[in-house]
């Protein structure tokens, strides 16, 4: 399908950028390692009082201090984190009606982003939701770095085609900025066939490096079971504190026997024991490709 003209003419972004989304730290304390321990106690300590420095330590320690927090996410991130692209998933909830409109128009509109040179955003995969959020479209987008992602949101936002065509089809819709874990880069674009699975775990703040850590040996038992694995992001930007896992299976039927034959691995049930203490609620969505997706 050829991308309509007026499409591509409004793909072109203003000189302004829009500055990232603001984050909100829950007010929940995560566990510190002992290197954020010693700049709290360095910086409340260096107050003019010491009486004053015992209490804003004690409080600081007892309740968290928002900086703190997020030094110690961001620290949490390096270490499991590949830092090396920014990847977008953008679900899209569509009319019902007007479905398989808005699959057609999205095909052009988001194939033309994908190869034009003025962008730095690179599709990745779209799908849809076939049991789960139906109705629903996913796509992940891949960006070298935030400035692809301000730039192609304000093209967006810009577009008079994206306005007048597509944003009516769609009911509603949620971005959410990941990054990839160090163990597991998601999967390049090719076709496979067959369909997806979108794991989704809600972890509690400050838990990301136990269930990186005990995830990674349970992946193995995963992998000798027969899963085949197409990538493990975790969140930074958007709703937070959120794992997601992506698998490959040719068949329904195909994933209740694998998942059968990981209960023969002793590795995933003391997986599944540790790491389901850590979390508040999983979801799971199973996903088609669509004819336009790079991976597929």
């Amino acid at each position: 399908m050829h991308t309509p003209r007026t499409a591509l003419t409004t793909l072109r972004p203003s000189l302004l950028r829009p500055s990232l989304p603001v984050v909100r730290v829950p007010s929940q304390s995560p566990t510190f390692p002992s290197s954020s321990l010693s700049l709290l106690q360095t910086r409340a300590l260096g107050t003019t009082s010491p009486s004053q420095a015992v209490k804003d330590f004690a409080s600081a320690f007892l309740h968290g201090s928002e900086e703190l927090k997020e030094e110690a996410r961001a620290q949490h991130s390096k270490l499991v984190g590949r830092n090396k692209y920014v990847h977008e998933f953008q679900k899209h909830k569509i009319l019902p009606q007007h479905v398989e409109q808005y699959k057609e128009l999205i095909a052009g509109y988001y194939k033309g982003i994908h190869e034009s040179p003025e962008f730095d955003a690179r599709l990745t995969g779209s799908f849809e939701v076939v049991v789960g959020e139906v109705d629903t479209i996913v796509h992940v987008f891949e960006y070298q770095g935030f400035e692809g992602f301000e730039r192609q949101k304000q093209a967006i936002r810009e577009s008079k085609f994206f306005n007048k065509e597509i944003l009516p089809l769609i009911q509603s819709r949620t971005s959410q900025l990941n990054s990839e874990f160090k163990f597991l880069p998601a999967m390049g674009p090719q076709e496979r066939g067959g369909l997806y699975e979108l794991r989704t775990y809600d972890l509690k703040p400050g838990s990301l490096l136990e269930w990186e850590e005990s995830w990674r040996v349970g992946l193995e038992a995963r992998i000798k079971a027969g899963h085949s694995p197409a990538g493990a992001w975790f969140s930074q930007v958007g709703q937070l504190h959120q794992v997601h896992m992506m698998w490959h299976y040719d068949s329904l039927e195909q994933r209740r026997d694998r998942r059968s034959r990981s209960w023969e691995h002793q590795q995933w049930a003391s997986t599944v024991a540790r790491t389901t203490k850590l979390c508040n609620a999983m979801h799971t969505n199973i996903l088609k490709p669509l004819p336009f997706s790079p991976l597929r």
